[in-house]
């Protein structure tokens, strides 16, 4: 089969290439990719700036059916409409797997990473990952899941949005659209803020029920400030908007080392969080939340576009166009 690769160390190195099909083992299933989102890890795959196992199917953000079941699987999911964890196995015996923190875990072995990941027709996972999602939940919206998971774990157990919280949002991405949505769901009052080419996103924000503004209005101040945008001067702004005492959590990877005022941590006194990746609880919280409707995955999704047109998907998703982009191995 056709999936998207990383074949060798280093800026580019990427094409669509023959992988071997994924073969059932005990534990596991085998899914039919039905949506796979396009995210920022994986354009730092492609610039080298995460180092990956070579040659390696990308791609993370997965939904699809379950086509084949391995021994000792339950045999209903056989059919199911599924999202999945990202971790394909972890050590299960160091501080981190011990305590639940798997996503610390050293040994951490990733889909799309370390393992092959989404961007083809079939996708190998454990059992384990798997999490049914309501029938009426598009095929393609679903991928979000994965981010929205992510988004939950940094918010609601390593953060924190208490009611009636001001809170700002840096960068309204698909990440930055999520944890607003997260965080008003926590009782924050949410202010969402871009730059002037965000134009298209702070109105989908707005279509949310958020304020926005951009760069160029006055700076809001926040007892919660939510970093999604990964850039300096994002962050450098975040900083400055939050209030003494004040909470500061990073969300976005700049992908590179960047220089901020982070003096003013110790002179606000700031607590700073943040999280990494998603553990299981946070994916049952996700999935609460988009069952109850709380969180909507259907606005963000701008494009769904088949595998081949991969480079086009890339370069939309770098150029901020749209809010998320998927790829469907089906088309």
């Amino acid at each position: 089969m056709l999936g998207l690769t990383k074949l060798a160390p280093g800026a580019g190195n990427v094409a669509l290439a023959e992988r071997p099909e994924p073969t059932v083992r005990r534990g596991h299933v085998v899914l039919e990719v039905q949506a796979a989102g396009i995210c920022g890890t994986d354009l730092l795959i492609v610039d080298g700036g995460l180092e990956t196992a070579v040659p390696v199917t990308m791609g993370h953000e997965a939904s699809g059916g379950v086509v084949e079941i391995g021994e000792d699987v339950d045999s209903s999911w056989l059919g199911a409409r599924v999202v999945a964890e990202t971790h394909f196995s972890t050590c299960g015996r160091c501080a981190f797997c011990l305590a639940g923190r798997t996503n610390l875990c050293c040994e951490r072995r990733s889909i799309g990473v370390e393992v092959d990941g989404a961007f083809a027709p079939r996708l190998l996972v454990p059992e384990r990952n798997l999490h049914r999602i309501p029938d009426w939940l598009d095929d393609h919206a679903a991928a979000l899941a994965e981010p929205l998971a992510c988004v939950c774990h940094s918010l609601l157990e390593r953060g924190g949005v208490g009611a009636g919280d001001d809170v700002l949002v840096v960068g309204p991405g698909p990440i930055g659209l999520l944890a607003a949505q997260v965080a008003r769901s926590s009782g924050g009052r949410v202010h969402v803020r871009g730059t002037p080419r965000d134009a298209a996103r702070l109105a989908a924000a707005q279509g949310l029920g958020f304020e926005t503004s951009t760069t160029a209005d006055d700076l809001p101040e926040a007892d919660v400030v939510v970093e999604c945008s990964g850039s300096a001067a994002g962050i450098a702004s975040g900083l400055v908007a939050a209030r003494r005492g004040g909470r500061y959590v990073q969300i976005g990877l700049a992908g590179k080392p960047v220089t901020v005022p982070f003096d003013l941590v110790c002179f606000g006194e700031l607590t700073v969080t943040s999280g990494a990746a998603s553990i299981p609880s946070s994916w049952r919280a996700a999935l609460d939340l988009i069952a109850s409707r709380v969180v909507q995955l259907e606005p963000l999704l701008s494009a769904v576009l088949p595998l081949e047109r991969w480079d086009e998907g890339l370069a939309a998703a770098r150029a901020g166009e749209g809010i998320k982009i998927v790829l469907d191995p089906r088309c």
